[in-house]
């Protein structure tokens, strides 16, 4: 069970990594097609634009295939992205490129989280989740850098090629080790979209809306929010990085035996708490290295442990609807990530860049009080729009 798990894992890495490691390379990418590095930067935002946008589509489109076809599939089309990524000579191509790339993974990621959960038994589902968005963090703190190392060494494109190897081994993990998992029962348009006439979802939805759009305003910006500490030193800001990494991962796995054991509610509560404390103390605490390692490794920990436990309420809300479900909650999370840029330059030119944590902090505070209004919610049973189908629950056994 722990390598069939390992094997999404290895393929939510690939996804995470292509995220962040082109952030790394924009330099040598502006140079190749002889364009500025804002321009290189669209790489970025169409990558994560089309995993947005495309993550509900697509687990809607393939609810009714068997989940390890969806897995190869998601990979194929995501490995195909990135060599053409790696391929192509002319600017606008690439940009196509890259949304290939971020449709695989919009087909993958949210398959992977609902086979993760079919794999296990319920009461062990957070633990499942877990390991599995274990591999985005960990993106972070390795997959990045060594593709960035391997762009500086040579062609920005053998970054690329790095990435599409990651999605391959990943696509051959799941070949040779997945069982086939069934798909989930048969439900009409109306049903599928209900998700989002659900109070309870959408509330649920803009808690991690909320949250992960006042982090990644600071990631956007870290090397100007953190460039008193650093002192300008890129050595120095690849360590806080490394450090952020390193916590989330930790924070997923924590956070999963957390929530099996305390329930949602508490961890989700407790981590967007102490993320929120943490940003309205960073104006200060990135002025010194000691005090932002402290800074990024609670950060780490506590916001991307929220994510697993965000996971675990959706699921229980609708467990028929888990890659739906699952699917929103991803494209709420590269929403963010996509605004992020924009707002955070509009702010860093009003406020100055040691001021933006403080957004950040009135964005998560926001998420707290959509949090509780989710768990009243469910609690009260209202707003009960997603129904399981008849025989769900014997089709998932």
């Amino acid at each position: 069970m722990k390598n069939r798990l390992l094997v999404l894992t290895l393929g939510t890495f690939a996804i995470g990594t292509d995220s962040y490691v082109v952030a790394g390379i924009l330099p040598h990418v502006a140079r190749s097609f002889a364009v500025g590095v804002a321009a290189a930067g669209q790489l970025v935002t169409v990558y994560s634009l089309a995993y947005a946008v495309l993550t509900p589509i697509m687990a809607t489109l393939t609810a009714h295939w068997p989940r390890r076809r969806v897995l190869i599939g998601g990979l194929s089309v995501f490995v195909a992205g990135n060599i053409l990524t790696g391929t192509l000579r002319t600017f606008g191509l690439a940009l196509a490129a890259r949304g290939v790339a971020g449709l695989g993974a919009a087909m993958f990621s949210p398959a992977a989280s609902a086979t993760a959960v079919a794999l296990v038994a319920p009461e062990r589902r957070g633990r499942a989740l877990a390991i599995v968005i274990a591999g985005l963090s960990g993106a972070t703190a390795l997959g990045a850098p060594i593709g960035t190392l391997v762009g500086s060494f040579g062609d920005w494109r053998m970054t690329m090629w790095f990435v599409a190897g990651l999605g391959t081994l990943a696509s051959v993990g799941v070949l040779a080790l997945l069982p086939d998992v069934p798909a989930a029962p048969a439900l009409r348009l109306r049903a599928r979209l209900a998700p989002l006439g659900d109070a309870r979802v959408a509330a649920t939805l803009a808690t991690t809306l909320l949250v992960m759009f006042g982090v990644f305003l600071v990631y956007t910006y870290i090397s100007v929010v953190f460039d008193r500490a650093t002192r300008g030193d890129g050595a120095h800001l690849a360590a806080l990085i490394s450090v952020w990494g390193i916590a989330a991962t930790i924070g997923n796995l924590a956070a999963g035996h957390l929530t099996d054991r305390f329930g949602d509610r508490r961890i989700v509560n407790l981590a967007i708490l102490i993320v929120a404390v943490d940003f309205a103390l960073m104006p200060w605490s990135s002025t010194s290295l000691g005090a932002a390692v402290l800074a990024l490794a609670v950060w780490g920990f506590c916001g991307w442990g929220l994510v697993v436990s965000q996971q675990h309420r959706l699921i229980g809300i609708a467990p028929a609807l888990a890659p739906i479900l699952l699917a929103l909650n991803a494209a709420a999370i590269y929403l963010a990530v996509s605004a992020s840029g924009a707002v955070g330059g509009l702010v860093v030119g009003i406020l100055g860049p040691h001021d933006l944590p403080f957004v950040s902090t009135l964005l998560i505070f926001g998420g707290i009080a959509t949090a509780e209004v989710a768990h009243r919610l469910i609690r009260n049973g209202r707003a009960s729009v997603v129904r399981a189908p008849q025989g769900a629950a014997t089709a998932r056994r």
